[in-house]
């Protein structure tokens, strides 16, 4: 008995000898971990601190630190691990919860995003994450509960011009736009620097449609450096047609064409801003380009025959017109239009 008694009592005293090793051994690798992260040696503070986890993996503080380390090293999903780990050690410590509500955003865990975004908010009400909020539910194409959240982030940050830009996103994702457009301009207000916006802003305007508005803003994306791309350039060749500078028009979409020179509908569109101009013949010479790629096409050999009328050669256009009918019988439909004075 006495015997057995001793055993316990030296295997207890073996036990508490190792846990009391453990601690000292963790308290050591933690103060060197932070001095190391003192001296912005965050590899070796890394090391440091996951030997202390490995002594004490239940320390808050460890946990929190190795969080740290990793995330000054850009190692943002092993620390976002650490921090789930502290945050089950303390699950209300408000500098845990905000960072991972900031990691989970950066990471594109848009649940996660808002979780603990809005457990910040209950710890921290003082603290601006509605921004985090409001951006997860629009990627997450929750345009309503966005717009509801991002209103109240322009009022806790109201110099961040992004709050606005993905405001009008919203609506313009909802077809709202001229809501979209109000934004957009609150947003350029703020930061003038993102041609992208810009851009964007002609877009909204144009699918309002104010054509004026839509050609100052992709104006002035081309002046700030937004690439002249294929599709740039016929918007901004439609912008100044729909505000009828037909010839700016036409010289910008026929640069285009140079490079697409297949391009039926763009051929089209070039034809009809001659149309519209009242230069007829270069609108024929261009519609024959456009017949010549589809000699089935019959409206545009309606429009051929159309644009013959208007030059004074009557009777050439209207076979041209009665024989585009003969092709496609709905194109009757425009002559009766015409007819009656409606125009095209």
């Amino acid at each position: 008995m006495c015997k057995s008694l001793l055993v316990v009592v030296v295997l207890s005293f073996g036990l508490t000898l190792g846990y009391a090793q453990n601690i000292d051994s963790s308290s050591y690798y933690f103060q060197k971990g932070i001095d190391e992260k003192n001296a912005r040696k965050y590899r070796e503070a890394e090391k440091n601190f996951a030997k202390a986890y490995q002594q004490s993996p239940d320390n808050f503080d460890i946990v929190v630190e190795l969080a740290n380390a990793y995330i000054a090293q850009n190692r943002y999903a092993e620390g976002r691990e650490k921090y789930l780990r502290a945050d089950q050690l303390k699950s209300n410590d408000p500098v845990v919860t905000e960072a991972l509500a900031t990691l989970s955003f950066n990471l594109r865990k848009w649940d996660d995003a808002i979780k603990y975004a809005e457990k910040s908010q209950r710890l921290q009400p003082n603290k601006p994450v509605s921004f985090i909020i409001g951006k997860s539910y629009y990627e997450q194409e929750n345009y309503g509960e966005a717009v509801k959240h991002l209103q109240i982030a322009a009022k806790e940050e109201p110099s961040r011009a992004e709050i606005n830009y993905i405001i009008g996103r919203s609506y313009l994702d909802m077809s709202n736009y001229k809501q979209s457009a109000g934004y957009f301009e609150k947003a350029i207000a703020l930061d003038s620097s993102k041609v992208n916006w810009i851009y964007e802003a002609g877009l909204v305007f144009y699918a309002i449609p104010d054509y004026k508005k839509s050609l100052v803003y992709i104006e002035l994306a081309g002046a700030k450096g937004y690439k002249r791309s294929n599709d740039y350039l016929e918007n901004l060749g439609n912008a100044y047609i729909n505000v009828k500078e037909y010839d700016k028009g036409i010289e910008v979409l026929k640069e285009v064409m140079k490079k697409k020179p297949s391009d039926q509908e763009l051929i089209y569109q070039v034809a009809q801003a001659y149309f519209k101009a009242k230069k007829y013949q270069e609108a024929i010479d261009t519609w024959d380009i456009a017949l010549g790629l589809d000699k089935t096409n019959a409206n545009v050999l309606y429009m051929i025959g159309l644009s013959y009328q208007k030059k004074g050669e009557k009777q050439k256009g209207q076979q041209l017109c009665d024989k585009a009918i003969e092709m496609d019988p709905s194109l009757n439909s425009l002559r009766q239009k015409q007819d009656m004075g409606m125009g095209l």
